[in-house]
């Protein structure tokens, strides 16, 4: 018997079976639907053998030390600045919007002091900041949020900004200075080697069990656990008792080009013209010298795999509901943006698992074994599987 079952082998579920195996001496097994671990954050080297985020770009940065000192067990950092630029009127500037941004689009000479004055003279006021619209009109003006939000924002989530919470484009920081770097967190860094050997070094433990290619509803009858974490959908684990919950997805189209670079920059937004939203580049992530490039276009789409929970009230209530039947289960833990139905980065997850873990540990200390700390949550019938039965975890040497 397994003490944890684990549904999703991405950061959430990664980074608690780590904790388990190590700390606890935990048995987990993990069952992950897709073919490979590490989430939306997988990468690997294409057939020209340049390292690409299959699921478009994973830029980590974080404020958060623990966080970094924690990821730093099982991976060396390459520095890592992001930036991004917009296509508007027929020019690339930098995103987000700060004085240069402001000069090359209007052929102005604003100094940092006079970014403010500016920008309050073409704000519109509103009495209250409650959509996605208001954040950046009362913010920026309806000149600027036409260039760079509106269209970008209808093609991303298939809404107005105006029908969205305003958690989504308050995100996006606006700035007096020059500062063109997209994130100024304390730590910005990328994995030396790729995520995917990240999580290969996390999850090479002898406790820990993984299984490719599997959904947990397929199987869950056949193994068994005293515990079950589960990081998908919230709605999927309760069998949509209260209908589905409603994400934007994304269709990636990957390109590779005879040529050292495609772009001037690592990401290039495209708000108004094309139906993609972004152009990246994979070379200024991974810094990989290579005579060729890659690049993936992004489609956001309403059909596919779910990426982005949409912020509107109703679906805040819809998944309310569900949440109250998970707190209602002692035998169960839910972790991770699908199964807490929100957006998180990935250094937010990593903090959340480490959190939940934190409490896992807190009730082992308390009563002493797992077997006392949970109530069974799947008895295996005679057919379970087994441990021996199962492939081995990845090893620390496959490459990325």
């Amino acid at each position: 018997m397994f003490d944890f079952a684990i549904v999703g082998a991405g950061f959430a579920g990664s980074v608690l079976a780590e904790r388990l195996a190590t700390q606890l001496d935990a048995r987990v097994l993990i069952l992950e639907k897709r073919p490979h671990i590490a989430g939306n954050a997988y990468d690997y080297y294409n057939e020209d053998g340049l390292l690409v985020h299959k699921y478009g770009p994973h830029i980590f940065h974080t404020n958060a030390a623990k966080v970094f000192d924690y990821l730093s067990r099982f991976t060396a950092w390459r520095p890592y600045e992001h930036r991004v630029q917009a296509s508007v009127d027929g020019k690339l500037v930098p995103m987000p919007i700060n004085v240069d941004t402001l000069n090359q689009l209007y052929g102005m000479n604003l100094t940092c002091n006079d970014v403010e004055a500016f920008l309050a003279s073409v704000a519109e006021p509103r009495g209250a900041i409650v959509t996605s619209e208001d954040v950046v009109v009362s913010r920026v003006g309806r000149e600027l949020y036409t260039k760079f939000f509106r269209n970008y924002t209808r093609k991303q989530w298939g809404l107005d900004p105006s029908e969205l919470d305003a958690s989504v484009t308050a995100r996006v920081p606006i700035r007096s200075n020059r500062d063109d770097r997209y994130f100024t967190d304390q730590y910005q860094s990328m994995p030396l080697h790729g995520y995917t050997r990240m999580f290969e070094r996390m999850l090479d433990h002898p406790n820990i069990h993984v299984m490719l290619n599997t959904n947990y509803s397929d199987i869950q009858e056949e193994i068994s656990f005293r515990t079950l974490i589960f990081t998908g959908p919230i709605d999927e684990y309760f069998d949509y008792c209260y209908g589905r919950l409603p994400y934007r997805s994304l269709r990636f189209e990957h390109q590779t080009h005879d040529c050292k670079t495609f772009q001037p920059a690592a990401v290039v937004n495209y708000p108004n013209e094309h139906a993609y939203t972004r152009v990246t580049e994979f070379k200024y992530l991974t810094g990989q010298e290579h005579n060729k490039t890659s690049i993936v276009y992004e489609y956001p789409t309403s059909e596919g795999d779910p990426y982005y929970p949409v912020p509107q009230p109703q679906n805040a209530h819809m998944y309310a509901q569900y949440k109250a039947l998970a707190e209602a289960l002692p035998n169960v833990h839910f972790a991770g943006r699908l199964a807490t139905y929100k957006y998180y980065n990935m250094d937010q997850v990593v903090a959340q698992a480490l959190a939940l873990f934190a409490k896992i540990q807190d009730r082992f200390d308390e009563v002493g074994s797992f077997a006392m700390s949970r109530n069974v949550t799947s008895v295996g019938t005679e057919s379970a599987i087994a441990e021996s039965d199962l492939p081995s975890p990845p090893g620390a040497g496959r490459a990325a």
